[in-house]
């Protein structure tokens, strides 16, 4: 019975939440049941954020504790935490903020930009703020590839499509300056507005405090951009009384002793409660018109779908029936009790093919995206479709197929919203043109609209060690992409018109979906990166907000009740046995969660690329040629023993319409 009566007391007692923000949110499913089993303690920006906004509706969930620390988290992944935090203080929350230190003599700009969405920021005694402001800083490597007996063999469209300009250029082109000098100069201008904001400074004064950082604890709380002073255990004694102060007057005293709990964990409690068979049914019961009491419930409407829940994963409706183009699509039954907005993760570099190999990084897989679409489509419960897009971009064939996808999934009257996270550009904004609207970050990086592609050429280097090849070809341009040799004038020709086609094709569908001429679309194209507010100001994103804000968007599209918080089905949330089964064909769920390695697919993360270009092939486990030296792993093959410095510099190891590299803020 005291077990029992300990319970109770704590469902009802007032909850304190926690909140991690020393390291990166997770974006995204994991692809593989490996990766998910070693990342299923980490927490995710889908349970923050949605956690944030259940919790502001919840009267018990009145305060909010987070550690935050420097680094880790892009700009605009914390413009999307204090979009929620703002929620969450609007609803009549305290959010207190505390920090050991804000970049150790240095580095905390988007960490105390984070922080400044709190009521109260705490620093502890031997911290400093580290307000230094916005930088990136870029590498030339022309010099030590001059000495190495390397050159670079590459096109591009057009001048700030920079990425090659690390391997070709000595120092800043004219135009790589103006792009990368913007870029900081938004980002900097979205810090300084919302600081000055928050604290209650004008931005000249932000401004100042920026070129005279970093500052110590002390000349910080002087200076009026923390609150307290105070180590962590300090500041726990203060959210532990701030709880029971704002608890309910019939839930004081020792019975009501507040709970702590991570914001994750208690999604996880509110969507198992929300769950309940008991309370599904009374919400249901509570929907029916009371004209007909006795009303028998239409296929498939088993009460409310919860988010994210394991049952979600088929859905009801999968098994609609096919019409005359095979897609098997069917008409969505908007039911405000039972239709959902399906929610598609593209995280990573675009690729085709399916899944990545366990373990070899987060990929935008064509065949894995596009599945999920054919899913969505044969579910008549869902009634839209975000899309969430995380990519630097990769492929331009898999980019337009999965363009094509949404455009069919849009084709059966439902609505797709695209929600970019920290970064959406190149390839990662071709597959959102098919969308009708897309969402960005202030501070998401995208556009990127252009192509490069080319190879490096390391006859030299092999000469100068004495290493030595022979090949053998049949066809003319056989060799084309071997890093053993430059293009000639017909393989050089050939490539240039590669880059005006795909150049061409990716303007002419941006001015499409963006209802403007071609004219206008390469005039903001050219390769240029924008932050997201740049963007929305020169039309390529139709609104600035995260997540949440597309949901909110897609449920109101569809005519779902504005009344209603939506219900999001992550699509596909396959079973581990669907992870490792192999589909019976390319329509099933599961198709979008099989385990297998396209053409270039995990190579660079799982197998570190092994200088497959200049070893002329890399053999698997089972003897078969796994990476073609004349390119038939993409561009995989053409740089050779530099893949791994290519793919760190943005080059097109994963496809031609892949962003260049901007580097981290300092």
């Amino acid at each position: 019975m005291v077990d029992i009566q300990r319970f109770t007391r704590r469902r009802t007692a007032p909850v304190i939440l926690e909140l991690d923000l020393t390291s990166d949110l997770a974006e995204g499913v994991p692809a593989d049941p490996l990766t998910a089993a070693m990342t299923h303690r980490r927490a995710t920006l889908r349970e923050v954020v949605d956690g944030l906004r259940r919790a502001a509706r919840d009267d018990r969930a009145r305060v909010l504790v987070a550690h935050i620390a420097a680094g880790g988290l892009p700009l605009a992944r914390a413009q999307e935490i204090r979009d929620a935090v703002a929620g969450f203080r609007a609803s009549g929350g305290v959010a207190i903020a505390h920090a050991d230190t804000f970049g150790e003599f240095g580095g905390g700009t988007v960490a105390y930009y984070l922080a400044c969405a709190f009521d109260e920021i705490w620093l502890a005694p031997p911290g400093d703020l580290g307000l230094t402001g916005v930088a990136m800083e870029t590498p030339f490597l022309r010099d030590a590839l001059d000495r190495l007996g390397v050159s670079v063999e590459i096109g591009q469209r057009h001048e700030y499509k920079n990425a090659v300009n690390t391997l070709v250029e000595r120092d800043f082109t004219p135009a790589h300056r103006e792009a990368l000098g913007r870029i900081v100069e938004s980002c900097a201008e979205q810090v300084v507005a919302s600081v000055a904001t928050s604290r209650g400074l004008s931005p000249d004064q932000v401004r100042g405090v920026i070129d005279d950082a970093p500052l110590s604890g002390q000349a910080a709380l002087a200076a009026g951009l923390v609150d307290r002073i105070g180590y962590r255990d300090e500041v726990y004694d203060e959210v532990w009384a701030r709880a029971r102060q704002l608890a309910e007057p019939a839930a004081t005293g020792d019975e009501a002793e507040p709970v702590l709990m991570y914001v994750s964990a208690y999604r996880r409690a509110a969507v198992r409660r929300e769950a309940s068979p008991a309370r599904r049914a009374r919400s249901f019961a509570a929907s029916l018109p009371a004209s007909l009491p006795g009303s028998v419930l239409p296929r498939g409407a088993g009460g409310p779908a919860e988010p994210d829940s394991p049952a979600e994963s088929g859905g009801p409706g999968v098994r609609g029936s096919h019409s005359g183009n095979g897609s098997g699509a069917v008409p969505p039954q908007i039911d405000p009790r039972t239709s959902v907005v399906a929610l598609v993760y593209g995280t990573g570099p675009v690729l085709p093919g399916s899944a990545a190999l366990p373990f070899g990084g987060p990929v935008l897989a064509a065949d894995a995206v596009t599945a999920a679409f054919r899913a969505a489509a044969r579910d008549s419960t869902v009634a839209a479709a975000v899309f969430r897009v995380d990519s630097p971009g990769g492929s331009y064939v898999a980019s337009d197929v999965i363009r094509r996808e949404i455009e069919r999934f849009r084709a059966t009257g439902r609505p797709v919203i695209v929600s970019m996270g920290s970064v959406a550009a190149s390839g990662g904004y071709f597959v959102a043109l098919g969308a009708d609207l897309i969402v960005a970050n202030p501070g998401t990086l995208t556009g990127s609209i252009g192509v490069f592609a080319g190879k490096q050429v390391v006859r030299d280097l092999l000469g100068k060690v004495g290493i030595g090849f022979g090949a053998v070809a049949a066809g003319e341009n056989a060799l084309m992409m071997s890093p053993r040799q430059p293009f000639t004038a017909g393989e050089r020709a050939k490539l240039e018109g590669f880059l005006d086609r795909v150049y061409a094709d990716f303007v002419a569908k941006v001015a499409q979906a963006r209802r403007i001429s071609p004219d206008e679309a390469h005039e903001l194209a050219r390769g240029r990166v924008w932050t997201g507010a740049d963007a929305h100001r020169n039309g390529l994103v139709d609104e600035l907000g995260g997540l949440s804000r597309a949901l909110d968007l897609a449920w109101a599209r569809a005519g779902l009740p504005a009344t209603e918080e939506p219900r999001v089905r992550i699509t596909p949330k396959p079973s581990v046995l669907d992870r490792l089964r192999t589909p019976k064909s390319s329509e099933e769920p599961a198709a979008a969660a099989a385990l297998r390695a396209g053409p270039s697919a995990g190579l660079s993360g799982a197998l570190g690329l092994l200088a497959p270009g200049l070893l002329g092939g890399l053999v698997g486990a089972s003897g078969e040629l796994l990476v073609s030296s004349a390119g038939g792993g993409g561009f995989t093959g053409g740089w050779g023993a530099l893949a791994p410095l290519a793919a760190r510099a943005g080059l097109p190891v994963h496809g031609p319409l892949l962003m260049p590299p901007v580097g981290r803020f300092r």
